[in-house]
């Protein structure tokens, strides 16, 4: 492995993170600005869309920026982010929870990869079906939780391997982070949530397409913003 590389990327996202940052604090991308697409970012500062993705969760990651579903990213106003306060419980599932997500990137990504595949139009429907009633219970405000784990669950039996579905089937809802944390003020935010939303179709329309990679990078990029967000909250 080209180990000069390797350590290249994370310097290239770091560097793209600081300076859209910077554009933010500066109010050159004031609140509600939408920022660039991401083929133009990639134009504007030379880097691959991986390097683009990889900024953008590190920005979502920290309250910066959010996604309105079918449209794009736009600024957050960051000052107004309540403080977080977790319960003692919270706080010692914090490194179980990190866990668990180190776990899912490893096996969903590849799943989602595999369900591009190998997905049947019935089990497509599944997986879109799943994210219909999580984007019905965002509406309404209810629990969002069932309708979550239902997405990720049908991805996996759309792999008809058996062994990832009984996989995430023994994790069962307590796979999804946020019900672990609700006194998070992000738990039940119909903006973070939209966000959910949004990466959900774009893994679902990749798995609709049969584009395997397409679906792996989009479920990498979901799990990943996650992780990160929930990294933020150790002390």
């Amino acid at each position: 492995m080209d180990r000069t590389a390797t350590r290249r990327r994370p310097r290239m996202a770091q560097t793209l993170v600081d300076t859209l940052r910077q554009q933010i604090e500066a109010g050159a991308l004031p609140v509600g600005a939408q920022l660039p697409t991401e083929p133009q970012l990639e134009a504007q500062f030379s880097v691959s869309r991986t390097v683009v993705r990889e900024a953008i969760t590190e920005l979502r990651a920290a309250g910066l920026v959010t996604p309105i579903q079918g449209k794009g990213m736009f600024v957050t106003d960051s000052s107004h982010t309540p403080a977080i306060v977790l319960t003692p419980r919270e706080i010692q599932s914090i490194p179980q929870t990190l866990e668990m997500l180190e776990f899912r990137i490893a096996v969903e990504t590849e799943a989602a990869a595999i369900a591009a595949h190998r997905r049947s139009a019935q089990q497509e429907e599944a997986i879109r079906s799943a994210n219909h009633d999580m984007a019905n219970q965002i509406e309404a405000g209810g629990d969002t939780i069932d309708a979550d784990f239902a997405f990720h669950l049908a991805i996996a039996e759309a792999t008809n391997n058996f062994y990832f579905a009984d996989t995430l089937t023994r994790f069962g809802k307590r796979s999804i982070p946020r019900g672990q944390f609700p006194t998070l003020p992000s738990a039940n935010d119909e903006s973070y949530l939209q966000g959910v939303l949004a990466e959900h179709e774009r893994i679902l329309e990749a798995i609709a397409d049969q584009e395997p990679e397409a679906a792996r990078a989009a479920m990498r990029d979901h799990l990943l913003g996650s992780q990160k967000r929930y990294r933020r909250l150790k002390r």
